[in-house]
This record gives C-alpha cells, sequence and structure tokens, in this order.
C-alpha cells in the first residue's frame, strides 16, 4: 500500500510525486498560456435580474484593461449597454448569436454555453 502525503495541515495540499505543497510543485510545469485567452462561454441569464435578460461572456483570461476594451467594443456592436464584473462581461439584452460570431471574428475561441 502506497502511503504518500496527500494533504498537511501546515501547508494545504501537497503534490503526490515531489510531495511539495502545490503552490510550489516543481514536477508539474504549467504549460505556457497562449497569451492569457482563453475558450470564451457565451450565456444568457435572467436570474437575480427582475426578468431582465443578460448575455455573459466569461472564460476570457484577459487583463482588465484589455477585457473592458473588449467590452466597449461588444457593446457598441450590439447597441446596447453592459459592464465587467469579476472578469465576466455583461452586455444587456440576448446577443448569443452575434457575440459568438463577432469573438470569432476578432480570434477568440466563443461558443454558446447553456440552454
Amino acid at each position: 500500500m502506497d502511503s504518500s502525503l496527500v494533504y498537511s495541515t501546515a501547508h494545504g495540499r501537497t503534490c503526490p510525486s515531489c510531495e511539495q505543497p502545490v503552490a510550489l510543485c516543481t514536477c508539474r510545469r504549467r504549460k505556457p498560456s497562449s497569451g492569457g485567452i482563453g475558450v470564451a462561454r457565451v450565456s444568457r441569464e435572467t436570474k437575480g435580474r427582475k426578468g431582465k435578460c443578460v448575455t455573459l461572456i466569461s472564460g476570457l483570461n484577459l487583463p482588465l484593461d484589455r477585457l473592458s476594451d473588449l467590452a466597449s467594443h461588444l457593446k457598441r456592436t450590439c447597441g446596447s449597454g453592459g459592464t465587467v464584473k469579476d472578469g465576466v462581461i455583461e452586455i444587456q439584452g440576448d446577443h448569443r448569436d452575434v457575440l459568438v460570431q463577432e469573438l470569432i471574428a476578432a480570434g477568440f475561441s466563443a461558443k454558446k454555453a447553456g440552454g
């Protein structure tokens, strides 16, 4: 039976291979990010907004200034308002189809999420 350390109260989670804290793990080399760009998930939500529809764009790991610039461009494209909250772009109204096409045209990998 293999009994390697998996969790330590002193350091939190540990790597099963090198038994170092996960933050200091040297055996798992992280892949370099491709400019911080991930898969954009475009979804629609009405929960908590008194029945009003909002289109959410999440999954873009961009710096806040680039995310704000992208949000401004997308708001102008849709002709509606919106904001950036916690790394998620919120555009007022249901604009999923337009936003997916616009994100793909801008070089992002985008897909619809949700129903």
